[in-house]
Order: C-alpha cells, then sequence, then structure tokens
C-alpha cells in the first residue's frame, strides 16, 4: 500500500470508501518552520522536539503483542532509538480506516503501509539535516534516533529536526531496507505491556473509574428468544446503593454505586418472560436439523472434475461423518464497557476488537455525529473473536442515555455464557475414494451448520452461498483429480459469532482426520501420502518437510503412545503440526509433546510468535478435550467453568515452535496455530489407542 499525500476532505473521502482497507493518510499543509513544531507526518507516527517518538496502534491488545510488533515495523525503517519510543493505544479515528482487530491481520496489514510511514519519516528528517548543515543527503545516515553527517562529526538529534521536517512534502514509495539491515524485525525484543501487566498498573476494561461513576447490570432473557413481559422494580430499588432500574432492548438495567449492589439489585428484581419459539429447542434437535440436510440441496462451492465417475472408478472408497458442538470463547475478563455521555459529545472505553462498529453502533443510539462518539479500546483480558460484536457496547450507551453520570456496564461469568455468542456447531460428510497405487483421486465435503453472516445479516449470504462457511474446505490443499465442496446453512436460534480461526477449525479436523483415514485405507504413512499430494514447493509442504526432518517421523515411541500429523493453511500462514498422544491408567488422554513448524513469510518478533503458537495449541486442545455448549428447553446449559472445564495446566503439553525463515508474503499468526492441533492429537490417539474419535468433545469417548 503506497503512501499517498491527502487533503483532509480527501483523505476522508477514501477512509469512507476504504471499505475495511487500512488507509494511511498524511497532512497536506505546510507547517511551519518552528522548532517547537511537532512532527506528525502520518497517523501513526510523532516525533517531539524533546526526543520523544510517539507511535499510535489502532489495533487492540488482546494478548497477541500488536503494541510490541506494529512498532518495531515503523522504528526499523525509522531508525528510532527504541528506548526513547512511547507507544500508544489509538482512539477511533477516521485516519486509520476500519479499525478492527481479527483475522490476523494486526502485523500483516501493518507490515507495509507502517514501514512505508516508517521510511518516509526517515527521509524527511535526513532531508532536513541535509538543509540544515548545507551538505547533500546522500552523505547523512539515520541511526538509533539521530542523523550523523559522515564527512565530518556533525550528529542531530531526530527532536532538533522537527520544526524543518515537517515543512517538507512526504516523498511516496521510499525504497525499504533490504533484511539484512533490519534493526528490530526478526528480533525479541522485551514486550511493551508486560512489565505493566506483572505490576497489575495495566488497565483492562474493567478498570476504568470515572468521577461520578455508577455500576450497571443487565437480567437478560433466561431461555433463547425469550422477550421481555413485565417486571417489577419495587424489591431491587429497596436496597441501599440501587439507584435506577429500567427497560432496555435486551431486558432490564439495574444501576447502582458498585458491582456487587448492582449484582444484589439484578437478584431482587421481579422478571415475567414471555416464551419464545426457542422453548423446546435442545441440542439432539439441532443435530438432527444437520443429519437431514441434503446434499443434493445444498450449495455447491468448489467443483473440479467429475466427482460421481472419479469415485466409481476408485479402487477403494471410504465415508466419515464428524460432528463437533456449538463452543463459548470464554475470555477470562467477561464483556464490560464504560460510557460518559454529554449534550454533544459520547467517549467509550472497552475491551473491543471492533472499534469502528463499536463507533457506528454509539452514534446511532445517541443520535450524534460519528465524530463525536470517541472509543478507546483498552486492554482486553483475551478475546477470540468474541469482542468482535457489539452488543456490549450497545448494551452500555443505551444505558448511559438513562443517565446524567458515567456508567460501567459489567458482565458476569454467568452471563457470558447464557448471553453470550458462540462457534457454530457443525457436521461433516466426507468421501474419498483411492486408486489401486493408494493415491488420494476423488474427495467430497459436504458441511452443514449455521452460517455466522447469514444469522447476523441474512441479506450477506443470498440462497445460503457462504464461502466463509467453507474456509478451510473449499481450498483443500491436496491434489486430487475430483473435489467437491458443499455447503447446507443450517441457522438455529443460538446466537453464533467468530471464534478464533473460525470454520478453520471445524474443517481442517474434518480434513485431516479424514485423510488420515484414506492414509490407513490404501496402506500408506500419513506423512508420505501428504507429501505425494501436496503441490511441489508449496509453503504448506515445506512445513510438512521440515516437521518430518525435527520429529524423525515415523518416531520410536514407548508402548502405549501414538503419533499424529496435520497440517493446514489459513490467514496467509501454513502450519504442521505433530502431536504424542498416550491414555493414561484413569482412561484419558495425556498430551505429551506437539511440533509446530510455521510459515507466515518474515517474523517479526519471534517470542511473541511462539507464544501465540503455544496459545492456540492450549485454547484448541482445551476445546478438543471437554468444551462442550449444550442446550435444553431452550437455555444454554453451561453456566460457568465447573460445567465448561477448560484445559488444566498440568495437561498442556510440551510445545516446540520452529519458523521457516522466509521473505514470502507475509501471513498472521493469532490464529494459524490452532486448526492442525486437533487433528494432529485425534490422529496421534487413533495411532495409539485404535479408537476413531468423530465426534467432539473428547470426553464423550474417554472418561475421568
Amino acid at each position: 500500500m503506497a503512501v499517498v499525500n491527502l487533503s483532509r476532505r480527501d483523505f476522508l473521502k477514501a477512509s469512507a470508501a476504504a471499505a475495511g482497507a487500512l488507509v494511511l493518510g498524511f497532512r497536506l499543509e505546510e507547517a511551519a518552520a518552528d522548532p517547537a513544531t511537532l512532527f506528525a507526518p502520518n497517523a501513526w507516527l510523532e516525533i517531539h522536539p524533546d526526543d520523544r517518538v510517539v507511535i499510535r496502534v489502532p489495533w487492540s491488545e488482546l494478548g497477541q503483542g500488536p503494541l510490541t510488533a506494529v512498532p518495531m515495523l515503523l522504528a526499523d525503517e525509522l531508525e528510532a532509538d527504541w528506548d526513547r519510543i512511547e507507544i500508544q493505544k489509538a482512539w477511533s479515528d477516521p485516519q486509520f480506516g476500519n479499525m478492527g482487530t481479527g483475522g490476523s491481520r494486526s502485523v500483516r496489514t501493518s507490515w507495509d503501509p507502517v514501514r512505508q510511514a516508517g521510511a518516509a519519516a526517515r527521509v524527511m528528517l535526513l532531508e532536513a539535516a541535509a538543509r540544515t548543515w548545507g551538505v547533500p543527503v546522500d552523505r547523512c545516515r539515520a541511526v538509533n534516533g539521530r542523523v550523523t553527517h559522515l564527512d565530518s562529526d556533525k550528529t542531530v538529534a531526530y527532536g532538533r529536526l522537527v520544526g524543518t521536517a515537517a515543512g517538507l512534502a512526504v516523498p511516496a514509495n521510499v525504497p525499504l531496507k533490504d533484511p539484512a539491515d533490519r534493526t528490530f524485525i526478526g528480533k525479541s525484543l522485551p514486550r511493551v505491556d508486560t512489565m505493566a501487566k506483572i505490576t497489575g498498573q495495566a488497565e483492562f476494561g474493567c478498570d476504568q473509574r470515572l468521577p461520578g461513576l455508577k455500576f450497571a447490570v443487565v437480567a437478560r432473557a433466561p431461555r433463547l428468544g425469550d422477550e421481555l413481559a413485565d417486571f417489577s422494580a419495587d424489591a431491587a430499588l429497596k436496597i441501599p446503593g440501587v439507584s435506577q432500574v429500567f427497560k432496555i432492548g435486551r431486558g432490564v438495567a439495574v444501576v447502582a454505586d458498585d458491582t456487587w449492589t448492582a449484582l444484589k439489585g439484578r437478584e431482587a428484581l421481579k422478571v415475567t418472560w414471555t416464551q419464545g419459539e426457542a422453548a423446546d429447542l435442545d441440542s439432539r434437535t439441532i443435530s438432527g436439523w444437520m443429519a437431514r440436510a441434503a446434499p443434493e440441496d445444498a450449495r455447491v462451492m468448489r467443483q473440479e472434475g467429475d466427482f460421481k465417475d472419479v469415485l466409481l472408478g476408485a479402487d477403494k472408497i471410504q465415508k466419515s461423518v464428524y460432528e463437533l458442538p456449538f463452543l463459548s470463547h470464554s475470555p477470562l475478563e467477561p464483556m464490560n464497557c464504560t460510557v460518559r455521555l454529554g449534550p454533544d459529545s459520547c467517549e467509550i472505553w472497552a475491551p473491543i476488537q471492533s472499534v469502528s462498529w463499536g463507533q457506528g453502533v454509539a452514534a446511532q443510539i445517541t443520535g450524534l455525529p460519528r465524530e463525536k462518539v470517541r472509543l478507546q479500546p483498552t486492554y482486553a483480558g483475551g478475546g477470540f473473536g468474541r469482542r468482535l460484536m457489539v452488543d456490549y457496547v450497545s448494551e452500555a450507551v443505551e444505558i448511559a442515555t438513562h443517565l446524567d453520570h458515567p456508567v460501567q456496564l459489567f458482565w458476569t461469568r454467568e452471563d457470558d455464557f447464557l448471553a453470550g455468542m458462540f462457534r457454530p456447531a457443525s457436521r461433516h460428510t466426507l468421501r474419498g475414494g483411492i486408486d489401486s497405487y493408494g493415491r488420494i483421486t476423488a474427495w467430497e465435503h459436504h458441511l452443514a451448520c449455521p452460517s455466522i453472516g447469514g444469522q447476523l445479516n441474512p441479506d450477506s449470504v443470498p440462497d445460503g452461498y457462504d464461502e466463509s462457511a467453507v474456509d478451510g474446505a473449499a481450498n483443500l490443499p491436496y491434489e486430487v483429480d475430483a473435489l467437491q465442496v458443499l455447503y447446507s446453512m443450517v441457522n438455529t436460534p443460538v446466537p453464533t459469532c467468530w471464534l478464533r480461526s473460525v470454520y478453520n477449525t471445524q474443517n481442517a479436523l474434518a480434513n485431516e482426520c479424514f485423510f488420515d483415514e484414506l492414509a490407513a485405507l490404501s496402506g500408506l504413512d500419513p506423512v508420505e501420502l501428504r507429501l505425494r499430494q501436496l503441490p511441489a514447493g508449496s509453503r504448506l509442504r515445506g512445513t510438512l518437510a521440515k516437521a518430518k526432518e525435527i520429529w524423525g517421523w515415523p518416531r520410536k515411541l514407548p508402548a502405549g503412545h501414538g503419533q499424529g500429523v496435520a497440517c493446514h493453511t489459513c490467514f496467509g500462514s501454513s502450519v504442521t503440526m505433530m502431536a504424542e498422544v498416550s491414555v493414561d491408567a484413569a482412561n484419558w488422554p495425556r498430551v505429551h509433546r506437539v511440533l509446530a513448524v510455521v510459515d507466515c513469510g518474515p517474523v517479526v518478533h519471534p517470542d511473541g510468535l511462539a507464544a501465540q503458537v503455544e496459545g492456540a495449541v492450549g485454547f484448541a486442545l482445551s476445546a478438543l478435550l471437554r468444551e462442550e455448549i449444550t442446550i435444553a428447553e431452550g437455555r444454554i446449559q453451561q453456566e460457568n467453568f465447573d460445567t465448561y472445564p477448560p484445559l488444566r495446566i498440568n495437561e498442556m503439553p510440551e510445545v516446540d515452535v520452529v519458523t521457516i525463515d522466509s521473505e514470502d508474503e507475509i501471513g498472521g499468526i493469532g490464529e494459524p496455530g490452532y486448526p492442525p492441533l486437533g487433528p494432529a492429537v485425534l490422529n496421534a490417539l487413533h495411532d495409539a489407542t485404535g479408537v476413531r474419535v468423530r465426534k467432539l468433545p473428547v470426553a464423550g469417548h474417554f472418561k475421568l
């Protein structure tokens, strides 16, 4: 993405038309040549006369590290002094276009424009120094926050050049560094947020405090689809500290002086709900809906070759069905939002992924112009896609319209489960054929599941054609003679939204487990068969070959242990995982070791990459083993971690993360570490026990 010179009016037009693209705008106005002038050549960067370098980051910090990695991109090209850098979380700002954090995009969409921003500023500072000294600019060098004249002992700090630099035109398409010359990229610098989090100084959403702040909770429908009929607030209002009780769109809000009092007030409410159409809904019914989705009625999402003809000519045929449940995101910090509403302003603090969406919803509710709404994304205690939704922001802003003081809406863990949103359940029917040489020739994947887009915006998926639902299925990486991918949209009353890696979490598991079934049918080693059927030179094949080498596949393991493999590409990155598994004396699977080989192109922050992959392994393993959202009589059955048990620390395997050095196109890393874990473990479990798990969670087959 090129750096361009835009007037404010043209920039705003470009931002509005960007439709989610990252837009980098520069000031057109000439700045006065004043030594005290702030040098702010673009939305990302400010350099102050005291040598402070302020870098603003528009991506939400959910624990994945953009507050470190993104500034490293700019600082590298700027040749900044890292010790003088101040990093700020950006408020909602049209200069950044759509401020949404998801799709593993923080670093990969910043890669080109942010480096260009740093390079352009460096060139301007070099030009400013050359003009100041009256020397050729090509005899000046920028290093560690200073410009040096190569032919003399002259040197000057960036801060002394801001006045002159601010009056220069912003250059476009500045050549970027060669990889060998990078200063910060590829180095594991200390994360900028670590110390604040260790010492408790980091402010998360629920830590926000404002003068006159009150606290609110909402009584919401206990069953899916129920509507508020009536309520009595008399008992609640008698509790000291409860100040107001009123109806909002999703239920009844209780406002109080503190969180405990607000909760007690909610308990004292007497609420009557009108039964909805989902009153008798249960998990068995939903499973039946997906099972009855006929492939002949499904949408054809990808078709290559004549599947029926090639399958008919196959030497052996396999058909398998995989079923996965609804899942909860369950971030450590439940939903919350703080709002201060004035006559012509609205300020919001929230642990959120969709800053621009939240800003827009707040403007709609308050009736204020969008530019009068400012939203600050705070630190977030996890997100995993749940904070892409803005329902909790909408609730908080609606509550604020009833008040004359700031308010913080908070959800309990039970609220998070009972009124939350979930990863869709899914059913996968796969058919495959192999020839007499053991090669896979025919592959069909019929997916039946709810559509997130179809539920949120039915017009976005006309005729049930949801391309996102077949992510990880339609882009099957293996070379086969005939491929057919079908999708049946089976929407339910259960609210859904994106979860880390979205549909790749399901489609990759079905694909990679089914591949091992076909390998067993062919009598071939699953790694060797994958290598045969992956395109030569593909990045995914490269990760598999590297994993085979490091693991020593097939490795000799202790008796009762098994090994499994899976590989997948999503969000621009390829990952192969190998796992070692056994079943203990209590008949419970133990994952001993996981190897992850990653090709994401250039690696910006190696420690951060490893941490994200390790976290994805734990997150995916937790879901695989025990996690499941079930419905009975229209109610979510899980209310807290006692009924939705996450992975225990003693169950976390040893994880080795290896990256392939590459200057290929950069990919994301927050999500690609999830999809291969499940199938690698299930394939290893089959190798150890002979049990093929096709319905999750694993706890349904092995018991503690």
